[in-house]
């Protein structure tokens, strides 16, 4: 049983904050601390407590909702979802990891940025991963890059991680461009993210990458990623394909997408 913390958020008049910029305070022995949603580092050094931050109180939805759509697009083809071989990106404490293990696949291979992930992974989940990488895929060199290719891994996820700056443009190019021809993708990102007017790299990014040759989208999904903290719905897209090639850094170029 993992210890239960005492969390606060804040009130309504000082709660309306972008999503990337919301936080609550954890009370402590040694008095109040304030925590950023995206202060991960912070979060994860603490057992028990993004969990109970994002799926007990705001009630998160998305590894589940992921995941699943990921075992029905692979469904639609010939392939065996427990014989793939995922890359979780961005891949944390093993949320995500955890989901697709319930689903039966096969190999599971974690990248996070940041060591306390990694270390919040192995305190939480011993064994979830076959292996996992505490890199930046913005820098990966070409040693690290044939070692985790060796794992000739076939599916890559990424959850609740994309658009504001957790995994950068360059970074998810990186992690899809390392995935086997023919293999698996699946990913959520925010609603808004879709929109035409968004002109951010990221945003631009995905909305080129769904209908390039690139990616065959076999199922995309709207639904509520998790409560914000006035408890109204987040909404997300969830989104499954088929990778068909590496994207070159000159389909990106082209587009007038920064790397």
């Amino acid at each position: 049983m993992l210890k239960r913390h005492r969390i606060q958020f804040p009130k309504p008049e000082s709660s309306d904050l972008n999503q990337d910029e919301a936080f609550f305070y954890l009370q402590g022995s040694g008095g109040q601390r304030k925590i950023r949603f995206h202060d991960y580092d912070e979060i994860y050094q603490v057992q028990g407590l993004y969990e109970q931050v994002f799926y007990d109180r705001l009630k998160c939805t998305s590894p589940v909702k992921v995941a699943t759509i990921l075992e029905s697009a692979v469904g639609q083809s010939q392939d065996n979802f427990t014989e793939l071989r995922a890359l979780d990106l961005g891949a944390g404490n093993g949320m995500m990891g955890e989901e697709l293990k319930k689903h039966g696949i096969s190999r599971l291979i974690g990248v996070d940025i940041i060591p306390e992930a990694y270390e919040a992974t192995v305190r939480d989940r011993p064994g979830l991963y076959d292996a996992y990488y505490v890199e930046d895929f913005t820098k990966l060199d070409e040693v690290k890059k044939e070692d985790i290719a060796s794992w000739q891994c076939d599916c890559m996820v990424t959850v609740a991680s994309l658009g504001f700056g957790d995994i950068p443009t360059k970074a998810f190019i990186e992690a899809f461009n390392i995935i086997k021809a023919e293999g698996w993708i699946a990913f959520n990102i925010k609603e808004s993210f879709f929109d035409i007017s968004d002109e951010s790299g990221f945003s631009k990014m995905i909305r080129e990458l769904i209908f390039s040759k690139y990616l065959d989208v076999y199922h995309i999904e709207r639904y509520r990623h998790r409560l914000s903290i006035e408890g109204e719905p987040l909404y997300y897209f969830a989104i499954a394909g088929r990778k068909n090639a590496d994207v070159p850094s000159e389909f990106l170029e082209s587009k007038g997408i920064m790397a």
